[in-house]
């Protein structure tokens, strides 16, 4: 049975600055900091490595992506199907937006 997992980046703070970003973060708060959310059906960690390489990689996870933010995924993970993950993935990318976290997920 495949398992599926949920991951958070943290991005450096000046992906901020783009204008795309900004549009999907109307309520971001300077200093809240920035994340890629994502879910794949690789662990994070080696999902992480293939964003910085540029593997099936997000411009701004690539480009911006510090670390990983365990602390905001870990209890969720493994899930058990792709539906599931995506659900989540989005619910967590929400949850954060509320916070004044500037987030981008697909």
């Amino acid at each position: 049975m495949a398992k599926y997992y949920i991951y958070v980046i943290e991005l450096d703070p000046v992906v901020a600055d783009h204008q795309k970003f900004r549009q999907k973060n109307p309520r971001y708060i300077k200093g809240n900091g920035c994340v890629y959310v994502g879910q794949s059906s690789r662990k994070p960690e080696l999902r992480f490595e293939q964003h910085k390489e540029g593997y099936r990689s997000n411009k701004y996870a690539k480009v911006y992506g510090i670390r990983l933010r365990p602390d905001l995924y870990e209890k969720y993970n493994p899930i058990p199907s792709r539906k599931d993950a995506e659900e989540i993935e989005a619910m967590v990318g929400k949850e954060l937006r509320k916070k004044g976290v500037g987030v981008w997920y697909n």
